[in-house]
């Protein structure tokens, strides 16, 4: 296991070939920094951003990838992950693990593995250590920096007479944002916002990508339709604001009982040299080229 410093935090280092990850050891669990080994770090670096809580804790944002536990509440979602956490080699990996959290008997976990030269598959774990049942879902968080444009694909499912998706808006939504484009079968955010956008929806294509100076990083998460999902049915949500934009995926609502764990899988791809896309056509193009579909 490689260790090493960034921004001032003890970390560890994986890599390959071609990809790269530094994963924090003294907080987290928390992926803070990922791309091409020879490339710049497409995460968000945010050691500035934080969030004061009722009981006089800090929250601190920091940028990059974690595990939250949905739906979104104050103090329950934002208890802070600043304790080191335990890091175990594994092949081609790490297993990282935090301190169970006292305030709601939950504990995280994310199992980082390099399955080959432009592929990362990641399972988040949730496990109870409380002494009664807890409902809640796996939720993963990917900060990235801006200036790129993210691809939130929507169903192409034909329906007849009858509406084949949904969309959900946050109160500060303004849908005339005009760093949005509303497209038929594809949704494109460009990261430039003056004020918070979030858009969340159902996303049986399973993926979301965003384009960042050439380079596409796509993640991939499994959805259920039989399953219930928070926030009016959301698998997939992106959040944008004047420092980060978010790629966001959920796992179903699940009870999960004493001792009990619940996963999320995602898989992360990396491709480099690509174009960017400036309308549908172009985003169909990528698609197929890439056999994202």
């Amino acid at each position: 296991m490689k260790k090493m410093t960034f921004s001032g935090h003890e970390c560890c280092l994986l890599e390959n070939k071609a990809l790269r990850l530094v994963v924090a050891a003294s907080f987290g669990p928390r992926i803070l920094s990922f791309g091409f080994k020879k490339g710049d770090n497409l995460f968000a670096e945010l050691p500035d951003i934080k969030s004061e809580l009722p009981d006089g804790s800090v929250y601190h944002f920091r940028g990059g990838h974690r595990l939250w536990h949905s739906p979104e509440a104050i103090p329950r979602t934002y208890v802070p992950d600043d304790s080191p956490v335990e890091v175990s080699e594994k092949k081609d990996g790490l297993i990282v693990t935090q301190k169970t959290e006292l305030q709601t008997g939950l504990q995280k976990s994310i199992k980082i593995h390099l399955a080959s030269e432009s592929q990362v598959v990641l399972t988040h774990s949730i496990t109870n250590h409380g002494l009664w049942d807890v409902t809640c879902a796996p939720w993963t968080i990917t900060q990235l920096k801006l200036g790129g444009t993210a691809i939130l694909p929507q169903t192409r499912t034909d329906t007849g007479l009858l509406p084949n998706r949904l969309l959900s808006l946050w109160s500060y939504t303004d849908m005339s944002n005009p760093n949005v484009k509303w497209g038929r079968d594809f949704i494109q955010i460009h990261a430039e916002m003056k004020s918070p956008f979030k858009i969340g929806f159902p996303n049986p294509r399973g993926w979301l990508a965003y384009w960042l100076n050439g380079t596409l990083f796509v993640k991939r998460a499994d959805y259920d339709a039989q399953a219930e999902y928070y926030d009016f049915g959301c698998s997939s949500e992106c959040y944008c604001n004047d420092r980060f934009i978010e790629l966001e995926t959920l796992a179903p609502i699940s009870l999960i009982a004493p001792e009990a764990t619940v996963s999320h899988v995602e898989t992360w791809n990396l491709y480099k040299d690509i174009d960017l896309p400036r309308d549908e056509k172009d985003v169909q193009s990528l698609v197929k080229k890439l056999k994202l579909a």
